[in-house]
């Protein structure tokens, strides 16, 4: 059995050669971003590196060896600040006192067994107005080995998401899908193949084809892989 540590470790980083891929998640949230962000989940700081010019920036993370490869990575930014978080015991008063306007949560939600209660807390830290900028996996018959690999509690279907978001003190202002067309590989290497790590070539692949995501963003779809959702803290 793979370990979910070491799996994530290794996705980071292949996530971090995806520096297209990156830019197109945060300019797909970019329109709701506010003057400061709380990130969570910021991994090795991929997100993180595209929002240093907002006013402030709290980078946040469970893993102590992130924390401090983040802040390593931005100790020339006096307009970030690096911080333990776990969504499981949200410290809200600590929090409180950097007043952020955004919480941007990029494939995290799934990690974590109770995203009722994780979703609540950010609610309560957000001031009303407050913008949940949010990307999940989606599709939930599209679960299998790489999800599991990863430690992923569920993919999530587009109305569920909605309840949850709604009854957890949020208003859902945004919500698509997007990446259809990398479905049949998620499926192929997922519930055909079983495996528990994306393939080092394929993802360079996907980078490169980044341009493809962009053009999917100019219509509709009913469908894809992913998640976003924009949702404001109700008052």
């Amino acid at each position: 059995m793979s370990d979910p540590a070491a799996t994530v470790a290794e996705t980071l980083a292949l996530m971090d050669a995806m520096p297209r891929i990156s830019a197109w998640t945060v300019d797909r949230l970019r329109p709701w971003c506010g003057r400061r962000v709380l990130e969570v989940g910021a991994g090795i700081g991929s997100l993180s590196e595209l929002l240093v010019d907002r006013e402030l920036l709290v980078a946040t993370d469970v893993d102590e060896q992130l924390l401090a490869r983040l802040r390593q990575r931005f100790a020339g930014h006096a307009n970030v600040i690096v911080e333990h978080l776990d969504l499981a015991a949200l410290p809200l008063e600590r929090l409180r006192r950097h007043r952020v306007d955004t919480v941007l949560c990029v494939n995290v939600l799934e990690h974590v067994q109770d995203d009722r209660g994780a979703l609540g807390a950010l609610a309560a830290l957000l001031p009303p107005g407050g913008h949940l900028l949010l990307a999940v996996p989606a599709l939930p018959w599209l679960y299998g080995s790489l999800d599991r690999a990863l430690g992923h509690h569920r993919r999530y279907a587009r109305g569920a998401l909605v309840r949850l978001l709604e009854d957890t003190g949020f208003r859902a202002v945004h919500l698509a899908f997007a990446n259809v067309l990398g479905i049949p590989g998620w499926f192929l290497n997922s519930r055909v193949l079983r495996k528990t790590l994306l393939p080092r070539g394929q993802v360079r692949l996907y980078d490169q084809l980044s341009w493809l995501l962009r053009l999917e963003d100019r219509v509709r779809l009913p469908v894809g892989m992913s998640l976003f959702a924009v949702a404001t803290r109700r008052a």
